[in-house]
Order: C-alpha cells, then structure tokens, then sequence
C-alpha cells in the first residue's frame, strides 16, 4: 500500500485519468473528490462489501435453483 500525505486542495493521480483531490478536512473527517472516467466504478468500502456480500447470497440461491424450476417461475 502507497500511503500519501496531503494537504486540502493537493490532489493524487491515478493512472493517466484518475484524480483524487483533498477538498476539506474537518478534525477526523477527510472530504475528497474523485474525477475518473464514467466506466470506472467507485464505491465506499463498506457499501462495496455489502454489495458484494449480497452478490455472493444471490449466486447460492441461483445455484439452488433446476433449470425446471425457472420454466415455471419458481
């Protein structure tokens, strides 16, 4: 892991078109802004661990599931 130290209004370059810029900083809370081309998907780190928690359950079920039993609309 890079670890970086910045200052409010310095920025971090990902790549050729990512860019991360500290926008505030209020005591522990840290504001950034992310520019980056729309394919790219950004997620908070706790959203993206329910997402993918919620994927993961949903593969089960399918997995569960006979080709029959779509037929029908199980």
């Amino acid at each position: 892991m890079l670890v970086l130290t910045r200052k409010q209004g310095q920025s971090i370059r990902i790549g050729d078109d990512i860019i991360v810029k500290i926008i505030d900083i209020d005591g522990s809370q840290v504001k950034i802004g992310i520019e980056a081309p729309k394919g790219v998907l950004i997620f908070r780190e706790e959203l993206y661990e329910k997402l993918r928690e919620s994927n993961i359950e949903a593969l089960k079920t399918s997995k569960e599931l006979r080709p029959e039993d779509i037929i029908k609309g199980v």
